[in-house]
């Protein structure tokens, strides 16, 4: 199966390798929308580099931008993000079996160490201390 091209201006995964525009992704999911000169002090970059990361994002479908007044006020499109989050549940069965097996591990651990009589438990204690 060929493994299909993307355009590197407009794939979510190319948009969100960069950490500045995974700074700006989480500013507006927690913050709702802003207006570029909070996202600039937000993110402590300048703004012709904050604009440029937006202007990626906005390309690759991630956020959306509409003017009042003079100003840009930028979104996020969640929307945007469907490919990332699809993909990345593909693996959620290993991460899921991956805490289970330590869930499972760690009660284990605890049955054994309530299990010992209260002076082994001691003994050991002061062995190790």
């Amino acid at each position: 199966m060929p493994v299909p091209a993307f355009d590197p201006t407009t794939d979510v995964f190319e948009a969100i390798a960069e950490p500045r525009r995974r700074a700006i992704i989480q500013l507006l999911a927690s913050e709702g929308e802003q207006g570029v000169g909070a996202i600039v002090s937000a993110i402590g970059s300048p703004q012709p580099a904050v604009s440029k990361q937006l202007a990626v994002l906005r390309d690759a479908g991630v956020v959306a931008v509409r003017r009042r007044g003079r100003e840009r006020l930028y979104r996020l499109e969640a929307e945007g993000l469907r490919s990332v989050h699809e993909w990345a549940g593909m693996f959620e069965r290993l991460w899921t079996h991956k805490a289970d097996r330590i869930a499972r591990r760690a009660e284990a651990t605890h049955r054994r160490s309530a299990a010992q009589p209260r002076s082994q438990q001691q003994s050991k204690e002061e062995q190790t201390g």
